[in-house]
């Protein structure tokens, strides 16, 4: 990943309200993590990440349904969803990102190139969750390079969605120039 993106998520969590960060990984092995701690000042707001890789670190770290999971081999967005919650939950963030899928073919699961499903949540509330996702396909890459090529693309998608993110919330801010964020509620005396 250039570090540009990371210099920009770095900025972008940052802002005011700054935003904490985590992630889970399995496909990418943990990079996703070295791509954020890439640039200084990364403990500002990233909070850490874990690296699980089968369905037991899974269930056991993340809270990933251990049922439903084996049914996909772990492989799926609801999967990727479910790590990216975990990681939030684990680490108190904001905002957490998670990756699962097939860094090689797998002809005996019917994967004919390496891909992998996305998860990034946000915290919205205190049981809710703004929820995106998204898949990567890596045709003709070696393992080291889909790894790598969805790492990026995961680095990408969340800076892509702060941008917005956070430009809807500074369109929410009062007209008056005074920082305070409008209500939907009705105005009292």
């Amino acid at each position: 990943m250039p570090v540009s993106a990371a210099q920009e998520l770095k900025a972008l969590c940052l802002r005011e309200p700054a935003l904490t960060l985590a992630a889970a990984e399995s496909m990418t092995g943990g990079r996703v993590q070295a791509a954020i701690t890439a640039v200084p000042g990364a403990s500002g707001y990233f909070l850490g990440g874990v690296t699980a890789y089968t369905l037991g670190q899974k269930v056991k770290h993340l809270g990933v349904k251990r049922a439903a999971a084996a049914k996909v081999d772990c492989v799926s967005a609801e999967v990727a969803a479910q790590m990216a919650r975990g990681a939030a939950g684990m680490f108190g963030a904001d905002v957490a990102v998670a990756t699962t899928g097939y860094a090689e073919p797998a002809a005996d699961k019917g994967v004919d190139a390496p891909f992998a499903w996305w998860a990034l949540v946000r915290r919205t509330g205190a049981r809710r969750w703004e929820l995106r996702t998204g898949r990567v396909v890596c045709p003709g890459m070696t393992r080291t390079q889909a790894q790598q090529a969805v790492a990026d693309a995961v680095v990408a998608e969340l800076v892509a969605y702060l941008r917005v993110s956070l430009a809807a919330s500074r369109d929410d801010l009062a007209p008056d120039g005074s920082g305070k964020r409008k209500s939907n509620r009705p105005q009292t005396s």
